[in-house]
């Protein structure tokens, strides 16, 4: 007699998983023509693919896609992306661009968000060479320690950086002109007339912190205006950080008149912190703001705003463009980095 667990009724036990075997019976067809469907092969008749394709959708077949990567020889079909930080909508943008140029060339992508953190990119980038990426597609989170995306770490897979360059590692790279949309930025405040000018920036152990900081620099020196080193914050990776930052300048015993921030996020925190200090106020205070990269609804800022922009999904397709170079066979070729434009647009309009 059976114990009450019912362990061995086969009602009891889980579910296999439907094979390509199964399929093959419920459609009456050999497995070598099912895989030959699923895999979208063209020499199948209509109606055997009908009935393949009728039987997998009843049965809940699925294709195993790791076990498929894992055979010899077989391409993955599949390219590894990390970006340093999912809730920016910049990464969503070149995502896009990386996706779209993907996808014309019968390839999937895979995210991966290290939250600036080496060591989580260290463990991404593993994992995707796990699954046997085709290449890789990284936003170096801190330059100091990137040994894991070094060619001999990698295996030989291929790989191109983003936004970010890596001094030392002999990579292909795409880049914004960081330092010239910093001058270009800086440079119009003072034309203005400001003297005073904050800057917040992001961590200046990343080089597009430095590269900004330095066309900020390169304004002020470029004009003989003297650099006030107090109204300098760096660090601010969200919008809380930069706004804490640009409040406590707002009550310094001297001021900005005008903020240049660094990146989309210190721009959301400079104009929460422009407009609450505009309400603590007796009277209204006008504060001048430009700032580096477009974001929704920039248009809309209550406080005057001016942006450096740039198209991020143009550099997510220029970056998946280089490395399906590199895939698909060029692989003599000197690593190149390429500088996309920028453009002071005075009012915003996004990306052109």
């Amino acid at each position: 007699m059976k114990g009450s667990s019912g362990g061995d009724d086969p009602a009891s036990q889980p579910a296999r998983p439907p094979t390509v075997k199964d399929v093959a019976e419920r459609a009456q067809v050999s497995p070598m023509t099912v895989s030959r469907v699923l895999a979208g092969g063209a020499n199948v008749r209509p109606q055997l693919r009908r009935r393949v394709e009728h039987a997998a959708l009843e049965l809940g077949y699925r294709r195993n896609e790791n076990a498929r990567s894992l055979r010899p020889g077989h391409k993955s079909g599949l390219i590894g992306v990390t970006i340093t930080n999912i809730a920016n909508p910049y990464y969503a943008e070149m995502q896009g661009g990386i996706e779209e140029v993907a996808a014309q060339a019968n390839r999937r992508i895979i995210v991966g968000n290290s939250n600036e953190d080496p060591d989580r990119e260290r463990q991404l980038v593993a994992d995707f060479i796990g699954r046997r990426v085709e290449g890789l597609i990284v936003v170096p989170a801190d330059p100091a320690h990137s040994d894991h995306l070094d060619s001999d770490a990698l295996g030989g897979t291929p790989i191109v950086f983003a936004s970010r360059p890596v001094p030392g590692l002999d990579v292909d790279t795409v880049l914004i002109d960081d330092i010239g949309g910093a001058y270009e930025a800086t440079s119009r405040l003072l034309e203005e007339g400001h003297r005073q000018i904050a800057f917040l920036g992001t961590r200046t152990s990343v080089l597009t912190g430095q590269r900004r900081l330095q066309g900020y620099r390169n304004a002020h020196r470029d004009r003989n205006v003297p650099v006030y080193e107090h109204l300098i914050r760096t660090g601010q990776q969200e919008a809380a950080g930069a706004e804490k930052a640009l409040a406590e300048l707002l009550v310094h015993e001297v001021p900005p008149t005008a903020v240049f921030s660094a990146n989309n996020r210190n721009t959301l925190g400079a104009i929460r912190a422009i407009a609450k200090f505009r309400s603590a106020q007796s009277q209204a205070t006008d504060l001048r703001l430009i700032g580096f990269d477009w974001f929704e609804f920039a248009d809309l800022s209550p406080v005057p705003l001016s942006i450096v922009a740039h198209d991020p999904r143009e550099l997510g397709r220029r970056a998946a463009q280089m490395l399906l170079a590199r895939i698909e066979g060029d692989l003599v070729r000197p690593a190149e980095t390429v500088e996309l434009p920028v453009e002071l647009q005075l009012e915003p309009r996004g990306p052109q």
